[in-house]
């Protein structure tokens, strides 16, 4: 069934659908005190971003695949911040036993 272009879903529907996603990342990143969450908050700001990117590259240059190019872009950077990111909290967790931001303190003098 093919979508017909009267029933195709507008770029402000994706634009707030998107920074929707991104104030509860920000929301997320700010009020958490889990480490997982913070990671979980910067992987849902940065598929915000990613939405944005494929929403204006179909609806600004619908030949080209600029946006597209800067999404899998976008999802590598991701994907190896998460295996960083979950390395260094594993660390922590064997040396500490938790995952509570207040209590890595290990750059303090």
């Amino acid at each position: 069934m093919l979508i017909e272009s009267s029933e195709a879903v507008s770029l402000p529907a994706y634009l707030i659908l998107a920074s929707l996603l991104f104030c509860i990342g920000v929301w997320g990143l700010i009020n958490s005190r889990n480490a997982v969450r913070v990671l979980m908050s910067i992987e849902l700001m940065l598929n915000a971003v990613n939405l944005n990117l494929m929403s204006f590259s179909s609806y600004l240059d619908g030949e080209l695949i600029r946006g597209q190019v800067f999404t899998v872009f976008v999802i590598t950077v991701a994907a190896a911040e998460a295996a960083v990111g979950l390395a260094i909290l594993l660390s922590l967790y064997r040396n500490r036993v938790t995952v509570d931001m207040e209590s890595f303190n290990l750059l303090r003098w």
